[in-house]
């Protein structure tokens, strides 16, 4: 009977381990965009990263100066750099959403990314970026919109983008002076762009203040501002507000399901401790 208890718990297991770890493999459809002032060691380095080999798929590149025409006037000079390091691989993700993961950057996160690419129009992607040694990031969106637009075929709104860096920087902005919970306000306001479409600038300040009562900060008077401008560039683009809700409630049930299996895991290892007794 002992012997069928565990041969059931390893299987389970096992099954469990399968379907949350899957074996990469690179989509056919997707693109790396290398930073063009990496050398060839520092390239290797993202490709591990990356999990692929050079060569399986398409490979482009983004200057420094491509960043800046998107970046130049609206995040500050230190961010922007004056080379190139951030490496982007993309690959679609039909119906599943945008799927982050980053290494060597350290001061956009991933739920930045994830919310700044639906601005822009991009909401089924898995992508991953990377640099040699720690970056910003910010430099990593125009790598981003250069392979997405290749992969598809089709050109992302010039407006859209635009209003996307605005918002990575703006919301960078916040978390140097707030914390995570910056991120969490301006999604907060952009599920929300049903209701600010229609308000006057009075009342999306105060939607902004009573946003951020409660998520227990306060803003200052520049920081309103800047909220409320970028505000109104996201009502200008007439983006659907299910868009981010639904983005984020994914994102949610996902954490949910490996909270789940650790839960799983956790119950595995109690079981073993009550057959076998634990130690210090």
């Amino acid at each position: 009977m002992f012997k069928k208890i565990i041969l059931i718990v390893l299987t389970v297991a096992l099954s469990v381990g399968m379907l949350v770890v899957p074996a990469f493999a690179a989509d056919k459809e997707a693109r790396v965009v290398i930073g063009a002032d990496n050398t060839e060691s520092q390239i290797a380095d993202v490709y591990s990263f990356f999990n692929i080999n050079r060569g399986d798929v398409k490979e482009l590149q983004v200057t420094n100066s491509e960043e800046r025409n998107y970046l130049s006037g609206i995040a500050p000079d230190e961010k922007i750099g004056n080379v190139a390091l951030s490496c982007v691989y993309i690959e679609p993700n039909d119906g599943g959403g945008i799927d982050m993961s980053i290494n060597n950057i350290n001061w956009v996160t991933e739920k930045m990314y994830q919310s700044a690419l639906a601005t822009a129009g991009i909401t089924d992607a898995r992508v991953k970026i990377s640099a040699y040694k720690p970056v910003s990031g910010t430099g990593a969106l125009a790598g981003i919109y250069k392979a997405y637009e290749d992969m598809t075929g089709k050109q992302l709104d010039e407006t859209a983008k635009s209003t996307a860096v605005e918002e990575l920087v703006v919301t960078g902005e916040l978390q140097d002076a707030l914390g995570d919970v910056s991120s969490d306000i301006i999604n907060d306001l952009k599920g929300k762009l049903s209701e600010t479409k229609n308000m006057t600038d009075d009342e999306i300040v105060q939607l902004i203040k009573d946003t951020a009562d409660k998520y227990e900060v306060t803003l200052t008077e520049d920081q309103i501002q800047q909220i409320l401008e970028l505000v109104k560039k996201f009502n200008e683009l007439n983006i659907d507000p299910d868009t981010f809700l639904n983005l984020f409630q994914a994102k949610q049930g996902v954490e949910g399901f490996f909270e789940s299996v650790g839960d799983f895991f956790k119950g595995i290892g109690d079981f073993f401790v009550s057959l076998f007794g634990g130690g210090n």
